[in-house]
């Protein structure tokens, strides 16, 4: 794949020696491949690390420059059996696409040739206790070894390719076990078509590879939406620039050829380009997708400013500081996919059962032949013992013990509003003991309110909302929001960095500053909002001033209280104001919190806290936050998020209220118990089942039967997810109770609220 690709120009170098360069790796199946990867990579001499992202299948190595042929990785990989090729995204996205289409097909192949068999198999199941003829039956039997063969072939891919590839590693994976026993199914059952015997098997392995197929199908499905969405952090890099030459003239060149020092001009409604120091010009930056900061900051000369913040108000030239791989929103991403990493590491439920399960499958089968040869019974018969005991242990429980529990919660979580990213959320969410909440647009609403309309003349109010319309200002959205009337006024203008201007009734009305609106006597006493902002509104003398803030998610108090009544342990980590995060802190109870966070600051933080063995939820919306709900054990966004925040979410949840956070807890652990009660139901079946095979008590038929009768009963088990307990308007109707018993709580964290809260009058950074 790679022997005609020239790997060189993919590497990148350091200053400190060091090089790199990033690997899409084909054949990974679990998270054990994991460890198959990076410690088959340690021997080659000069690495210094290799890293693996389970979700996105992309391989991190570093090794010291000069040292290590990078064809050599990709050689030593293709030894272990993985194929890989140099990252790029939309190769990784139409390799992605490509994948799932063929595992659609896989699918509707074993879907069409079970249907087909079944019908085959149940006549010739009616027929033996009637009056079919061994003709009859032989036929039949032919007919679904001519429809069983080649579907099994080819639907059968994914597992038997994972088998090989894990035989010539010399390990076992959860794929082997079904391989050799849908292979030694079909082969029984060709053997005893031959020998004109009653029963055959082909509906047995047919079914086998259909039920496993969905799960695979699903799990594949969840990781490729998570990686189509996080592609769109581009969307917030400037593609081009309009750079400063030497002789003062604007030339456009694109983002990548920009260099520290270079000077580049700023237009208003653009992107800053780079990261850098404002040489003229005074604007209003939205910074809100960067730092998480909500109001907009006022910059002039002097002031640094971050690529990705858009310029609302006038012309800026910035001298450039940082370009490329070194501006704020690359550590953003750098930082996402460190992140990103740690946490696909994860080794779920039924990873873990699977990995003790095989080798106990195999030697159990292993066993019954070399005792019934040592007893001496004919080899057919050892075995046709070994093929029963083989049905009967194959895993289609255990497989199905962990997603069909998932696959209901998750449909409980979809009623509620709530859309799950990651196939193995429900089980991490199940583990969290610590929540960890950002402030702007997850305790509050996205949007700003006037939180004054009620002390402002109605008339006035409409008046400004109509001209609100046609601004584009976050202020101005916030009072437009007001309006009974959503045509504009005609001829409205708008003064960049000032406000919007028109003629009502023949006289003049104007929204923006106080300053632009004549009002900055009526402002100046509400200037003590520091956690609001202002925006006036005046026509001809008429004169008001808006108080815009971001108001508290509808049911945030009683959701914060039953959480904490839970036992959990609540943080707010933002990237806004100390004086704006502070009174969203008291009102709900939170003793901890801290503000003015970069990103790097809150994973640090939540990184402490994994340190002491806590699970934190993290719960934010902001590009800034994005990093820290990677790093986290699990994570959950609002839909009003953006877009690469959404994808490093685990889950996504709808709506103004608050309340899906607390559902998705409380779903998860009814889910989790169940997902046990699953694995030791199956346990359990095994215990009692395979002793009987063993003894020959057992045909493949009845092993088939037992096999699929021991799928209903995990499968019924996990339907009970559906009636896991909401949080609801009768819940949030106990909060008075709620506040009562979180009160130990709240009080245990409040000794460490001094390690948390900012010192008096300061900013803590």
């Amino acid at each position: 794949m790679t022997g005609c690709v020239d790997l060189s120009i993919f590497v990148r170098r350091d200053d400190d020696g060091t090089a790199g360069m990033d690997l899409a790796v084909e054949g990974i199946t679990c998270a054990a491949c994991i460890d198959d990867i990076e410690g088959g990579l340690k021997h080659l001499p000069g690495l210094l690390s290799a890293r693996l992202n389970y979700t996105t299948h992309r391989l991190g190595v570093e090794w010291r420059d000069g040292s290590l042929d990078p064809a050599a990785i990709v050689a030593a990989l293709a030894r272990i059996g993985y194929r890989a090729h140099p990252f790029e995204l939309r190769r990784a996205e139409a390799e992605e696409a490509r994948q799932a289409q063929w595992l659609l097909k896989c699918l509707g192949v074993s879907g069409f040739a079970m249907m087909n068999i079944m019908l085959l198999s149940v006549s010739v199941w009616s027929g033996n206790v009637t009056d079919i003829t061994q003709e009859t039956r032989d036929f039949f039997h032919w007919l679904s070894a001519l429809i069983a063969l080649p579907a099994a072939g080819y639907a059968g891919q994914p597992f038997f390719r994972s088998a090989l590839a894990a035989i010539r590693r010399r390990r076992l994976n959860m794929d082997v076990p079904i391989s050799l026993g849908v292979l030694l199914a079909l082969g029984v059952s060709v053997v005893e078509t031959i020998g004109h015997a009653e029963h055959a098997y082909f509906d047995s392995a047919v079914m086998l590879l259909f039920f496993l197929l969905c799960g695979r199908y699903l799990d594949h499905a969840m990781r490729r939406r998570t990686r189509a969405v996080a592609g769109n952090l581009a969307a917030l890099k400037a593609e081009v620039a309009h750079r400063l030459d030497a002789a003062g003239e604007l030339t456009l060149v694109p983002v990548a050829a920009l260099a520290p020092g270079d000077h580049v001009q700023i237009a208003p409604g653009e992107r800053v380009p780079a990261d850098g120091v404002v040489t003229a010009g005074t604007s209003d930056i939205d910074e809100s997708l960067i730092t998480g900061e909500t109001a907009h900051r006022g910059v002039r000369a002097g002031e640094t400013v971050y690529a990705g913040s858009l310029n609302m108000g006038g012309t800026l030239t910035l001298r450039v500081t940082a370009a490329g791989q070194g501006t704020l929103i690359d550590e953003v991403e750098r930082l996402l996919d460190k992140a990103s990493e740690a946490r696909s590491r994860y080794v779920r439920l039924a990873d873990r059962a699977a990995r003790a399960y095989a080798p106990v499958v195999h030697a159990t089968a292993a066993l019954t032949v070399v005792g019934w040869l040592a007893a001496g019974a004919s080899a057919h018969t050892a075995i046709l013992t070994a093929v029963a005991v083989l049905i009967i242990t194959c895993p289609c429980a255990l497989a199905l013990a962990v997603p069909a529990v998932q696959m209901v919660a998750s449909g409980t979580l979809f009623r509620a509003g709530i859309f799950l990213n990651s196939g193995d959320a429900i089980e991490r969410l199940a583990e969290v003991d610590t929540v960890v909440f950002d402030k702007t647009g997850t305790l509050t609403l996205p949007e700003g309110r006037i939180a004054n309309a009620a002390d402002v003349d109605p008339r006035l109010l409409q008046r400004a909302a109509r001209l609100a319309l046609s601004s584009r200002h976050p202020l101005a959205a916030a009072v437009a929001r007001e309006a009974n009337e959503r045509s504009p006024y005609e001829g409205a203008s708008e003064e960049a960095g000032r406000g919007v201007r028109c003629l009502i009734d023949g006289v003049e009305a104007r929204l923006g500053s106080p300053a632009f609106c004549g009002a900055e006597d009526m402002a100046r006493g509400l200037r003590e909002a520091a956690d609001a902002s202002l925006i006036a509104f005046a026509h001809g003398d008429e004169r008001a001033v808006f108080v815009v803030r971001q108001s508290l998610r509808p049911d945030a108090t009683p959701v914060v209280r039953a959480l904490a009544a839970r036992g959990l342990d609540l943080v707010i980590l933002s990237g806004d104001r100390a004086e704006a995060v502070a009174p969203v802190a008291a009102g709900l109870g939170i003793s901890r919190w801290r503000a003015s966070l970069k990103p790097a600051d809150k994973i640090a933080l939540i990184e402490a806290m994994k340190a002491e063995g806590r699970r934190v939820l993290m719960v934010g919306d902001g590009l800034n936050d994005a990093p820290a709900l990677a790093a986290a054990h699990v994570s959950i966004s609002p839909i009003s998020a953006a877009d690469i925040t959404q994808a490093q979410a685990d889950a996504v949840f709808l709506g103004d209220a608050l309340a899906p956070v607390a559902e998705a807890l409380a779903v998860s652990r009814r889910a989790r118990a169940l997902m046990h009660q699953n694995l030791w139901l199956a346990v359990v079946y095994n215990a009692i089942a395979v002793p009987i095979a063993i003894a020959g008590f057992v045909t493949p038929l009845i092993a088939a039967l037992a096999m699929s009768g021991s799928s209903l009963i995990v499968t019924l088990n996990a339907l009970r997810a559906r009636r896991a307990g909401r949080f609801d308007a009768q819940a949030r109707g106990t909060a008075a109770r709620s506040a009562r018993a979180a009160a130990p709580g709240l009080a245990a964290s409040e000794a460490r609220a001094a390690d948390w809260a900012p010192a008096a009058g300061g900013v803590d950074r």
